[in-house]
């Protein structure tokens, strides 16, 4: 489980330090065909990135879920004070992507945990 909770940190600390530099290019709240494609693919690449990460742990299938709490966890905390705090942690973005920003991290989430949970029966 450490692994995946360092991943987690390293995949957060990645992905803040990408929209810090490039998050003007990313989040484009007055576009909902932006959004849409945002959102649409999010979720199946943030399923196979959470799926690989628990593979590379060497988890058992069955402890993944486990794994993709310790993920995700970083994202859930930090995001939250990144989201309250939105101008001040990415001044290169307006204030009116603050919401998408806090969705779309939702979001992102739950792909991974769905891609951890979902199996083919």
């Amino acid at each position: 489980m450490k692994h995946c909770l360092i991943t987690g940190v390293v995949v957060w600390l990645g992905g803040t330090i990408a929209l810090r530099f490039f998050g003007q290019y990313v989040l484009h709240p007055e576009s909902l065909l932006a959004i849409a494609m945002l959102f649409v693919l999010s979720f199946p690449l943030m399923a196979w990135v959470a799926r690989r990460i628990c593979a590379d742990a060497a988890l058992p299938p069955e402890r993944w879920p486990l794994g993709g709490f310790y993920i995700v966890m970083p994202t859930l905390v930090f995001d939250a004070f990144a989201s309250a705090f939105f101008p001040l942690v990415y001044p290169n973005m307006p204030e009116s992507a603050a919401g998408l920003f806090g969705g779309w991290m939702l979001w992102c989430c739950a792909g991974a945990l769905f891609g951890l949970n979902f199996r083919r029966q």
